[in-house]
């Protein structure tokens, strides 16, 4: 009896032990949030097979705004350059050279480097350790930047939460055309404005900003100081020049500015800055060490270093003496020069005609200035190509603006001439008053040239004839000057308020 009692007890345990292993448990834990593995800025993975875990955090990504840019929460910031050289050309591209201290270890390195431009021409990167021994074996450019149409885009058939005022709906995201579109627990629902989306993690393959990766080898495992270098599109500079003329046209005072346009898409913060100016095909890096300090105005310690110019090649180069800021999508303007009491000359020019067979014409007269850049009258320097405005004072005393001319590049000790527009109170007109042909190989023409001067003062107006070929002037009123093979100019003085006849003939001898 004793037995049979045990026994029905032993199975009576064995029961409930059963019943309590199959009964749910209570779960008073929150679901953990899904693990996100940073991305670092400046991120160093030693070898291969580094003993180095990636840093984790528990966050959510949230878009606040359809619009909005996703930032990667967390990480390390890239350490600051030791130094950021810029070199900008006029053609739209630049030079950027970039140091950077990057700890690596002896092996196989992982190397992520960003805040460079995002119109990088990847083919063109650099990479020198001024350390030691190291070099890149691979290259990625990374540039599928995170923002909300890629998030949404990685994210069709995938769940998420879209915020609502108060409400929130969790689904399966089908579409963002028109709005978004989701497949919930109750249904397919359709949302057309929405606070945020909210997004478990960032898709693989999505960052936050363009990034070069490498894999750098070295022997050497230490910090290394490096020094990147890149091609860039997206920025620009161009000269403009401001001219101010004296009360009776017989000088100026010039300054030079320097327009710097950055679209390349990043911050050149305390850069050292170079422009090249020249028509550029390929630059070879093998300078003359000839320098030029610029130092015009009053001069003075208190004043901060303007550029200096040095021949580069078959090129300019001009170097600012301080570091400056070009910030992304920003122009900027620097001084590059300032001279005065530059002596000028103002030329009156009448050209009537730029073909030889043209029977009369009559025109504008064009007002021009002259100047010679040389260091006798105070410039002296190779001016990069640009626009020159012109200004003179009125009878108030107040800067009046009178025309503006482009010039090209233009070395030292070359003539400068700027057009600044028509002259009002001089007329000019030409024609030709007689034509005849002396046989098959022979003919003679006769031109007369009319200048009227309405000014109240006397002038003196330049003349420019293209004549043709196998031409000989057989009689003239006034001297001239030939110029080309088929062009002469005559200088003629035009009295105030008279007029001034020109008169030549030309005989063509073409056997």
């Amino acid at each position: 009896m004793n037995n049979k009692i045990l026994a029905a007890i032993f199975l009576v345990v064995v029961m409930i032990a059963g019943i309590a292993i199959f009964v749910p448990q209570q779960n008073n834990t929150t679901e953990p949030t899904k693990t996100i593995t940073q991305q670092y800025p400046l991120e160093i993975v030693g070898e291969v097979t580094s003993e180095r875990a990636p840093i984790t955090e528990h966050q959510e990504f949230i878009v606040s705004s359809p619009d909005e840019m996703i930032e990667l929460a967390g990480g390390t910031e890239v350490s600051p350059s030791t130094g950021v050289e810029i070199t900008i050309y006029n053609q739209n591209f630049g030079l950027v050279k970039d140091k950077r201290e990057i700890p690596l270890q002896s092996g196989t390195n992982l190397v992520k480097f960003t805040d460079v431009a995002s119109r990088i021409d990847a083919t063109s990167v650099h990479f020198k350790s001024l350390t030691g021994n190291a070099r890149v074996i691979e290259q990625n450019y990374e540039y599928d930047l995170v923002s909300t149409a890629k998030l949404i885009e990685k994210y069709i058939d995938k769940e998420v939460a879209v915020h609502t005022g108060e409400d929130t709906f969790i689904g399966t995201l089908l579409s963002s055309t028109g709005g978004i579109v989701l497949q919930t627990t109750g249904g397919v629902v359709s949302i057309s404005e929405y606070d945020n989306i909210e997004f478990p993690e960032l898709p693989q393959g999505l960052i936050t900003k363009p990034t070069l990766v490498w894999q750098v080898f070295t022997d050497l495992a230490t910090t290394h100081n490096v020094e990147v270098s890149y091609l860039t599109d997206g920025i620009t500079w161009n000269s403009d020049y401001v001219a101010v003329i004296n009360n009776d046209d017989t000088a100026l005072d010039l300054e030079g500015w320097v327009t710097i346009d950055n679209k390349a898409g990043t911050n050149f913060a305390d850069a050292q800055l170079k422009l090249v100016a020249g028509d550029v095909n390929r630059v070879t890096p093998q300078p003359e060490h000839l320098m030029y300090d610029i130092a015009y105005g009053a001069g003075g310690d208190a004043a901060p270093k303007g550029f200096s110019e040095e021949s580069f090649y078959e090129y300019h180069l001009y170097t600012l003496g301080r570091p400056t800021t070009v910030k992304e999508n920003q122009m900027k303007q620097i001084e590059l020069l300032s001279a005065e009491e530059v002596p000028v000359t103002k030329e009156y020019v009448f050209e009537p005609s730029g073909s030889w067979y043209s029977s009369s014409s009559s025109g504008k007269v064009k007002t021009m200035l002259n100047l010679k850049n040389s260091e006798e009258n105070g410039v002296g320097m190779p001016l990069p190509k640009g626009r020159v405005r012109v200004y003179k004072a009125d009878s108030t005393g107040q800067l009046q603006f009178v025309g503006e001319d482009q010039i090209d590049h233009t070395p030292k000790d070359e003539e400068i001439r700027i057009f600044t527009g028509n002259a009002f109170d001089i007329t000019g007109e030409a024609t030709t008053t007689n034509q005849e042909s002396l046989g098959r190989c022979s003919s003679r023409k006769t031109r007369q040239i009319k200048l009227r001067n309405h000014k109240e003062e006397n002038i003196k107006v330049t003349v420019i004839e293209y004549i043709g070929t196998s031409w000989e002037i057989t009689d003239k009123t006034h001297d001239y000057e030939k110029t080309s093979a088929t062009k002469i100019n005559f200088k003629v003085d035009v009295p105030k308020d008279e007029e001034t006849t020109i008169e030549y003939t030309l005989y063509y001898d073409y056997c």
